[in-house]
């Protein structure tokens, strides 16, 4: 059995290998930089463990020994679903992961840029798991929350009184989209968000993009904000990591693909890929000091505890980062040093 690793997931090495170790099973483990994971470095392996940096389809795959692709991230949109199902390669993602991170994020950018609460409305685009925790603290804390999630709408899910796209941006003081990034079906995001929906929304509400670049039309995004009908905070972009440099100069707070970057995020990640590949592997992989699942804060969280999250995190030292040098995008994800969230198992 040959595995390859990304080697940029933290806190995985020696797992699998003393995993196999005390299974008596023959094990190569190599760790590989993400450039390097090609075709002919995968062609015997037989599973993969990958993050959003690795296209997963038949460029890749087509012809290899591999059975099993894990990503350690919520997002799937780099990986074939389809042509791995019809191939016979099992695919599992970390669904969740991060989601605390990425509601840290949100709720310190909005609460240090002039989000008042109460008396200010939040639209969430996506209810799943990061939107849901992003909603339960808006509600939590005060703030009016608007919800608009159409697949969870349609199957019947009472947690929220959902409402439509076009309600939550003409309502709403803030918009935060939590949703992932598809071409196809009965909701497709790709460009969910582009110029008639700017333009439906309040004269100077703020966006906010930590899914995926794709899913706002980042040119009329870029006009909209020079034009000076709204605000941004811009996480995720088009053409990662060659952003575009309009929408960086015009965004209120700018970042790079970090929302979710959170200490205990990335050891979930890494527990969540290595339950994954243990059980499809039939390996005991030691999962010990790696976080464990969100907790939810409860009624500690209220407008007067509002300053835990903001004390938490300060998203304006990675937006200084970024406009220093735009070009090192990639650079400031690989090397981030990832903060802790603010609500964490004790």
């Amino acid at each position: 059995m040959k595995i390859i690793i990304d080697s940029k997931i933290p806190f995985i090495k020696g797992r699998i290998e003393t995993a196999a170790s005390h299974a008596g099973t023959d094990v190569e483990v190599l760790y590989v930089d993400p450039a390097d994971i090609t075709r002919d470095a995968v062609r015997d392996a037989t599973a993969l463990i990958i993050r959003t940096r690795t296209r997963c389809d038949a460029a890749l795959l087509e012809g290899s020994g591999v059975r099993l692709v894990v990503t350690a991230t919520i997002g799937t949109d780099h990986i074939d679903l389809q042509w791995c199902a019809d191939n016979g390669i099992e695919v599992r993602n970390a669904a969740g992961c991060n989601a605390p991170g990425v509601a840290q994020y949100v709720w310190s950018a909005l609460l240090r840029h002039g989000f008042t609460i109460p008396g200010s409305t939040i639209g969430v685009v996506g209810a799943g798991n990061v939107g849901s925790i992003v909603a339960e603290w808006g509600k939590r804390l005060g703030a009016r929350v608007l919800v608009c999630d159409p697949p969870r709408q349609r199957a019947g899910h009472a947690d929220h009184d959902y409402v439509s796209l076009r309600e939550v941006l003409s309502e709403s003081d803030a918009v935060t989209i939590h949703t992932p990034l598809t071409n196809e079906g009965l909701d497709p995001t790709y460009h969910l968000v582009g110029e008639e929906e700017l333009d439906a929304m309040r004269h100077g509400a703020i966006l906010i993009n930590t899914s995926r670049g794709p899913v706002v039309d980042n040119e009329a995004w870029s006009r909209h904000i020079a034009a000076g009908k709204g605000r941004a905070i811009v996480d995720v972009w088009e053409g990662e990591p060659a952003i575009s440099r309009g929408l960086l100069a015009g965004a209120m707070i700018a970042t790079p693909h970090i929302a979710g970057y959170s200490f205990e995020g990335k050891q979930r990640a890494t527990r969540m890929a290595l339950l994954a590949a243990g059980e499809c592997l039939g390996l005991d992989i030691p999962l010990d000091g790696l976080c464990g699942d969100y907790v939810s804060p409860g009624d500690s969280l209220t407008a007067e505890t509002a300053g835990i999250i903001v004390d938490s995190y300060d998203p304006g030292v990675d937006d200084a980062a970024l406009r220093a040098d735009p070009a090192s995008f990639e650079r400031l994800r690989g090397d981030y040093d990832y903060r802790h969230e603010p609500f964490i198992r004790q």
